[in-house]
């Protein structure tokens, strides 16, 4: 299973550094204003710290392991708590709320939700990732040689993480869930390629990493690959605006 210290190496990596960089290409804001975003559930804040160079970002993060191992290369606002800081948030608080990875863990999924885009201003985006039934089985079958784990994967079996339980939940639940306030504007896979091979060795070379972060950029948005991608990448954007 491995600890938070194994997996703040393996973000390093360049199976882990791809990850990012497909999150950026499918988030670019560079282009626009000096936004202001809430990262909620932070980790060890990499995706805060690369929004920070050029926008105001607000980091939610309880877990002290994961924040202790943070990024801090750019100015960026802690918050050591969880759902009872975003209680506090005033509505249409950000321009931007991220959401990465977060909601399979959780109990109160619907609550944070709301909450979420509670604090979205109108015409302002939330950015949720989760992971994918389909990539977690492909993933546990051929890279993890797991085939009884991909079985349990598709007969519900609760799954174990260092985070706990995981309950890997469906892009419709979490449409459904938002249907109120937000609507979907786009659905990106990520990793349908590069998490499937255990040949470490060749991902450290730049003839390995350029091609393969081009192809999973490409088929990130196909149809035929976002089935079994790993993670699934759906941002919504809230409806209304300001008069």
């Amino acid at each position: 299973m491995g600890t938070i210290l194994d997996y703040r190496k393996m973000v390093e990596q360049p199976w882990g550094r791809m990850f990012y960089e497909m999150i950026y290409n499918q988030l670019d804001f560079s282009g626009d204003k000096r936004l202001r975003i809430l990262d909620f559930g932070a980790g060890f804040c990499i995706t805060a710290d690369h929004y920070a160079k050029d926008h105001e970002v607000i980091a939610v993060e309880p877990n002290e392991e994961m924040y202790s191992l943070r990024v801090k290369e750019n100015e960026y606002t802690l918050i050591t708590q969880g759902l009872d800081y975003l209680k506090t948030v005033p509505d249409d608080s950000f321009d931007v709320v991220f959401c990465h990875n977060v909601l399979e863990y959780v109990d109160n999924r619907e609550e944070i939700l709301k909450q979420l885009a509670r604090v979205v201003k109108p015409e302002g985006v939330l950015s949720v990732i989760k992971h994918n039934l389909y990539g977690r089985v492909m993933g546990s079958a051929v890279l993890a040689d797991d085939p009884q784990a991909a079985l349990d994967l598709l007969n519900e079996v609760p799954e174990d993480s260092m985070f706990g339980n995981r309950s890997v939940y469906s892009d419709e639940l979490l449409i459904e869930a938002l249907s109120q306030d937000m609507t979907l504007s786009e659905t990106y896979g990520i990793r349908a390629f590069f998490g499937l091979s255990s040949n470490n060795e060749i991902k450290s070379k730049k003839e390995w990493y350029q091609p393969m972060l081009e192809l999973e950029i490409k088929a990130s948005t196909m149809d035929e690959f976002k089935r079994v991608a790993f993670f699934h990448h759906l941002v919504f954007r809230k409806n209304g605006s300001f008069l």
